[in-house]
C-alpha cells in the first residue's frame, strides 16, 4: 500500500506506531503466560497418563484373577455423566473436571460374589483417570490453539506492522525534509534575485 507523503500521514503513522508499541508488551506477556500453561498442561497429562496406565494394569490384573476379560466387567463402571466447568485462564476457556458420575450397577449385593464391590472400585478408578486425561487433553488443545494465534499476532507486530510504520515514518520525514530544503533553496534563489535587481536598480540610478 502506497503511503501518502504528507504531514497528516506522518502524524497518523506516528500515532499508529505508538499504539503498536504500547500493545505489543501485552501480547508478549500473554504469549509467555500461555507457554507456561501449556508446559504445565503437558506435565499434568504425563502424570495423569502414568496414573491411568497404573489403574488399567490394576484392573487387568484383577480381571485375570477372575478369569474374565476386563470388557466383561465394564458394566460396573458405566459413565452416566461427566461434570465439568470452564474457567478463564490467560483469555482461554479451560475445562475443569468436577466429577465423574457412574450409573448404578444393576445387581443385588447379596446375589453377587464378594469381589463385586472391589471390581467396581478398581474399574471406576481406571475410568475416572481416563476422563481426567481426556479433560486435560482438551485443556491442552485449547491453550495451544490460543498460543498459536497469539504467536502469529506477536510476529505480525514485531516483524511486519512496527517495522512498516517505522519505515513509513522515515520515508515521509525524508520526503518532507527534502521538500523543506527545496523551499529554503528556492527562497534563497528568490532573495538573491531580489538583491541583484535592487543592486542593478541602484547602479542605474547613479
Amino acid at each position: 500500500m502506497t503511503v501518502k507523503l504528507t504531514k497528516t500521514e506522518l502524524r497518523s503513522q506516528q500515532t499508529r506506531l505508538t499504539q503498536l508499541r504500547r500493545y505489543l508488551p501485552t501480547l508478549q506477556l500473554k504469549k509467555a503466560m500461555l507457554q507456561f500453561e501449556v508446559l504445565a498442561a503437558n506435565s499434568q497429562i504425563a502424570k495423569a497418563k502414568e496414573e491411568f496406565f497404573a489403574a488399567r494394569k490394576k484392573a487387568e490384573d484383577f480381571a485375570k484373577l477372575l478369569g474374565d476379560p476386563i470388557s466383561n466387567l465394564a458394566f460396573f463402571a458405566e459413565v452416566q455423566h461427566v461434570k465439568k466447568r470452564y474457567e478463564n485462564i490467560a483469555g482461554v476457556e479451560i475445562p475443569i473436571l468436577d466429577e465423574v458420575v457412574f450409573k448404578e450397577a444393576d445387581y443385588f449385593l447379596f446375589d453377587t460374589p464378594a469381589w463385586t464391590e472391589k471390581a467396581a472400585q478398581v474399574l471406576r478408578q481406571m475410568v475416572e483417570m481416563r476422563e481426567i486425561l481426556a479433560v486435560l487433553e482438551e485443556k491442552k488443545r485449547a491453550l495451544e490453539k490460543e498460543l498459536r494465534e497469539v504467536s502469529i499476532r506477536v510476529n505480525l507486530f514485531e516483524k511486519v506492522l512496527i517495522p512498516r510504520a517505522e519505515e513509513n515514518i522515515k520515508k515521509i520525514r525524508i520526503f518532507l525534509g527534502d521538500q523543506q530544503l527545496a523551499v529554503v533553496a528556492q527562497a534563497k534563489v528568490a532573495m538573491r534575485k531580489i538583491r541583484l535587481k535592487a543592486d542593478q536598480r541602484a547602479v542605474n540610478d547613479h
